[in-house]
C-alpha cells in the first residue's frame, strides 16, 4: 500500500523528536548562528587551550543540532523515498548542515597548529569533548591543509550520491511486475521479496518469485554498479590523498582494529564454518524433501507446520520476557517502544527494506524500522534492533555526543546479544522437542544466518570489490557478479546449486556504501555469544558487565570493549569457539529431527497449540 494508507499505529512517531517541523527549523537556524559564531570568534584564535576547548564545546552543540535535525528529515525519507517533498527538503537540509560544516572545517586544522603542550593540556581541561581531541591527534599524520579540508568538507556532500542513486534506483524506479502460479496472481516488490517469498513454502511461489526478482534487478546492474564504482572509487582516492597504505588501511582506521582482525574474520568462517552451513543446508532439503537444493531455498524455516503467527502484541511480551534478565529498567524501555510508537511496523511502497535502528543524541527515544509480517523472525529482528536502543540510550546518557560513535567491530554486539538472550528464554518456555528444534533452528537459520553467513559472504565479496580498486582498477556489473557468484560457491561448495541471479545479491545490499560495516555483524556476534554464555552461566554478575561496557560508548577500543565483556578478541579462540557452538547446535537439531521425524503432525503440533 501507500504510505497515506498505512495506519497510524504501524508508523513511528517523529514528533518525539520535534512537536512540529518549524522547531526543527529553529534548531538549524540555531545551528546556522552557530557556525557564524565561530568562525568569527575563533578563527586564526586557536592558541591556547581554553580557546581549542570553548570552541569544541560550540562545534560540541553544532554535531548535537546536526543529528537531531539530520535524523529528523531524513526519517521521514526513509520511510517512502516516493515522497519528492520529503526527498527535496531533507536534501536542503543536508546542504544547510554541511555548509555550516565547511564554515568551521578550520577548527580541526588550527587546533593541530597548536604547541603539543597546548594540545595535551586541552585533552585534560575538555571534559566531554577530550575524546574527539584524542581523536583528532590520532588523525593528524593523515590531515591535510587547512584550505584542502575545507575543500574536502564542502564536497562532502556529493560524496554519497553513489549511496543516493543506488537508493532512489532500488526504492523509487524499480517497479516489479506482478507474477502468477497456479492461476492465482501475486504482486512483487523488494520487501515483499525479501520479506514473503524467499520464505514460502511453495516451491513453485518461492521460485517463481525468485526468478522475476531477480530478472528485473538485472534491468537496473548497470546504472547500481556504476554507483558503487564510483563510491569504492572514491574511497581508493580519499586513502590515497590521505597517505593511507591502501585503501583497507583507509577503511579500518576508524573502526580502530588491525587489518588482522578483519581478514582473521572472513577467513576463518569462510573455510570453517562453512561445513556446518552445508549440513543445515542439507537438513532443509532432507525435511522438505527437494531433489535438490538451492540459493532460492535457503531461507526455508526449518519447521513450516510449526511456525507459529506472532502479533505485535505477542512480540512485546515475548521480547520483554525474554530480555528481563537485563533487569527492570531495560524492560522498561521496551515496553516504552511500543508504547511511544518508535517502531515502523509498516509495509508500503517506497519504504526502506532490512531494519535499522537510529537514536539521535538528546532525543529520549529510538526509531526502528521493520517489515512487520507476522513471523517469529520479525520477533528476533525487533529484539535486535531493540538492542541498538538499549546501547544508545545508555552511552547517549553516559557520554558526550563525541564519544558514542561506537566502533563498527563492536556495534552489532548489544543487538545480537538480544537474539541470542531470546533463545535462551524460548529454550526454557517448553520441553517439547519439536518446539525446541524450532527455538534452534531460529537462532541457526535466523541469527548466525544472517549475520555469519549473509552478511559474511557479502564482507568476503566486499573485500574482493576493494582490492581491485585498491590495485587502481574498476568493477562492472559482470565483474561484480563474478565475484559475488565464486563466493557463494566457494561457501556452499556442491551442496547449494547456484542458479542464474543469484550472483546479483550484490545489487541488495546498503551496507556496501557504509565502508567495511558487514564483516561487523560476525565480529560483533562473536562477542555477542561469549557474553551470552557468561550471562547463561554467571547471571548477574555478568549483566552488570555487559551494562557497564553499554555505557562506554567509543572510549574504548574494540579490543578493549570485548575484554570488558571478557572476552579477548586478540586470539581467533572466540571466533573457533563460536564456530563450535554454531556445529553443535546443528548436531543437535540433526539429532532432534531424527527424534520426531522430518515431517510433523500438524493436527497435534502446531506452534500455538505448543505455547509459543
Amino acid at each position: 500500500m501507500k504510505r497515506s494508507e498505512v495506519p497510524v499505529n504501524l508508523t513511528w512517531d517523529l514528533s518525539l523528536i520535534y512537536k512540529t517541523q518549524e522547531d526543527a527549523w529553529k534548531d538549524i537556524e540555531e545551528l546556522k548562528s552557530l557556525a557564524d559564531k565561530v568562525e568569527k570568534e575563533y578563527k586564526g584564535k586557536l592558541k591556547d587551550a581554553d580557546s581549542i576547548v570553548a570552541c569544541m564545546h560550540l562545534c560540541e552543540r553544532m554535531d548535537e543540532i546536526s543529528y537531531t535535525t539530520g535524523s529528523y528529515f531524513e526519517l521521514a525519507v526513509e520511510t517512502d523515498f516516493s515522497n519528492a517533498e520529503n526527498v527535496s527538503t531533507n536534501n536542503k537540509v543536508a546542504n544547510i548542515i554541511n555548509e555550516c560544516s565547511t564554515k568551521t572545517s578550520f577548527v580541526n586544522s588550527e587546533i593541530l597548529e597548536a604547541d603539543e603542550a597546548v594540545l595535551k593540556e586541552a585533552v585534560e581541561k575538555g571534559g566531554t569533548v577530550s575524546g574527539a581531541l584524542k581523536d583528532l591527534l590520532r588523525e593528524k599524520p593523515y590531515r591535510l591543509s587547512a584550505e584542502t579540508e575545507e575543500t574536502l568538507t564542502a564536497l562532502g556532500q556529493f560524496f554519497k550520491t553513489p549511496y543516493d542513486v543506488y537508493l532512489q534506483s532500488k526504492l523509487s524506479d524499480i517497479r516489479f511486475d506482478n507474477f502468477t502460479v497456479k492461476g492465482k496472481e501475486y504482486p512483487l516488490s523488494y520487501s515483499l521479496f525479501e520479506e514473503n517469498y524467499e520464505y514460502d513454502t511453495d516451491p513453485e511461489v518461492r521460485h517463481t518469485a525468485y526468478n522475476k526478482f531477480y530478472s528485473k534487478l538485472r534491468e537496473y546492474e548497470n546504472v547500481t554498479a556504476t554507483a558503487y564504482n564510483a563510491y569504492c572509487s572514491r574511497d581508493k582516492v580519499m586513502s590515497k590523498v590521505r597517505g593511507h597504505k591502501d585503501v583497507f588501511e583507509y577503511l579500518l582506521f576508524g573502526d580502530k582494529v588491525p587489518r588482522e582482525l578483519y581478514d582473521r574474520q572472513i577467513d576463518i568462517i569462510m573455510e570453517k564454518l562453512a561445513p556446518h552451513m552445508r549440513r543445515y543446508a542439507q537438513l532443509i532439503k532432507r525435511v522438505y524433501k527437494l531433489d535438490k537444493m538451492t540459493h532460492a531455498d535457503l531461507q526455508l524455516p526449518l519447521d513450516p507446520t510449526f511456525e507459529p503467527t506472532v502479533t505485535i502484541e505477542d512480540a512485546e511480551k515475548t521480547i520483554a520476557e525474554g530480555l528481563s534478565v537485563m533487569g527492570k529498567e531495560y524492560v522498561d524501555m521496551v515496553h516504552q517502544a511500543f508504547k511511544e510508537r518508535w517502531i515502523d511496523f509498516a509495509t508500503n511502497d517506497g519504504k526502506c527494506t532490512g531494519g535499522f535502528c537510529a537514536s539521535p543524541y538528546g532525543v529520549p527515544a529510538s526509531f526502528i524500522l521493520l517489515s512487520w509480517q507476522n513471523r517469529m523472525e520479525d520477533v528476533f529482528t525487533l529484539a535486535h534492533e531493540l538492542g541498538h536502543a538499549g546501547h544508545f540510550k545508555a552511552c547517549n546518557a553516559a557520554q558526550g555526543i563525541y564519544d558514542t560513535a561506537v566502533p563498527r567491530y563492536y556495534v552489532e554486539a548489544p543487538s545480537t546479544i538480544n537474539e541470542l538472550l531470546l533463545t535462551d528464554h524460548l529454550k526454557k518456555t517448553n520441553q517439547d522437542p519439536r518446539f525446541r528444534r524450532w527455538v534452534l533452528a531460529c537462532t541457526v537459520g535466523k541469527t548466525y544466518y544472517h549475520n555469519c553467513v549473509t552478511h559474511l559472504l557479502e564482507a568476503a565479496y566486499q573485500r574482493e570489490v576493494y582490492k581491485i580498486i585498491d590495485a587502481g582498477g574498476s568493477v562492472q556489473a559482470e565483474t561484480l557478479s563474478n565475484i559475488y557468484r565464486d563466493v557463494l560457491k566457494k561457501f556452499w561448495g556442491d551442496t547449494v546449486e547456484i542458479p542464474e541471479g543469484a550472483e546479483l545479491t550484490w545489487m541488495r545490499q546498503p551496507h556496501y556504501y557504509m565502508g567495511l560495516y558487514s564483516y561487523s555483524y560476525s565480529a560483533s556476534l562473536t562477542i555477542a555469544t561469549k557474553m551470552a554464555k557468561r550471562i547463561r552461566e554467571e547471571g548477574e554478575s555478568a549483566v552488570n558487565d555487559w551494562k557497564k561496557a553499554l555505557e562506554i560508548g567509543s572510549k574504548v577500543t574494540p579490543v578493549e570493549f570485548a575484554k570488558m565483556a571478557g572476552v579477548d578478541i586478540t586470539t581467533e579462540v572466540p571466533l573457533l569457539d563460536t564456530i563450535e557452538y554454531i556445529g553443535s547446535l546443528i548436531d543437535e537439531i540433526e539429532k532432534l529431527t531424527d527424534e520426531i521425524g522430518d515431517a510433523a503432525d500438524s493436527d497435534n503440533n502446531s506452534g500455538e497449540k505448543n505455547g509459543v
